[in-house]
């Protein structure tokens, strides 16, 4: 179960730290963008100390995060017009909760398949991941 308490104590693993930008702050969520260039990627992370399971957040957090995850795919699409949308939350690697969704292209390296593992990630272009950043703020109406 989540609590205001555990709210508090939340931190963001070092590793989704180390592989992403943030974005900004949802009601429940720390916003992130992937660094890998090669997708448009944003990951969604629960701000609740010790969560790993979408089954551990109360039904209030499962339902808002829900939304959220309908809110930034609906802002990554239009940003990005891209063909399909995958939402995961795995954490076979990290094991906070956290929520990838990923804009898919049928021309892109990996298609139909999984990203994970296709190509060495690709640095975005500072001017690039600026003008995605301020877009995708825009489209989910963050100040």
């Amino acid at each position: 179960m989540t609590s205001d308490a555990s709210a508090q104590a939340w931190s963001l693993h070092p590793v989704l730290r180390a592989d992403t930008v943030p974005l900004g702050d949802l009601l429940l969520s720390q916003a992130l963008i992937a660094t890998d260039a090669n997708y448009p990627w944003l990951i969604l992370v629960p701000r609740r100390s010790g969560v790993t399971e979408l089954i551990d957040l109360d039904a209030a957090d499962r339902a808002q995060l829900m939304d959220e995850i309908a809110a930034v795919s609906t802002a990554l699409r239009k940003v990005t017009a891209c063909d399909k949308l995958n939402v995961a939350a795995l954490g076979n690697m990290v094991a906070q909760l956290h929520v990838h969704v990923i804009a898919r292209r049928k021309n892109d390296a990996a298609w139909p398949k999984p990203v994970w593992g296709v190509e060495p990630a690709r640095a975005y272009a500072p001017d690039a991941l600026d003008r995605f950043h301020a877009a995708l703020r825009r489209e989910l109406a963050m100040a």
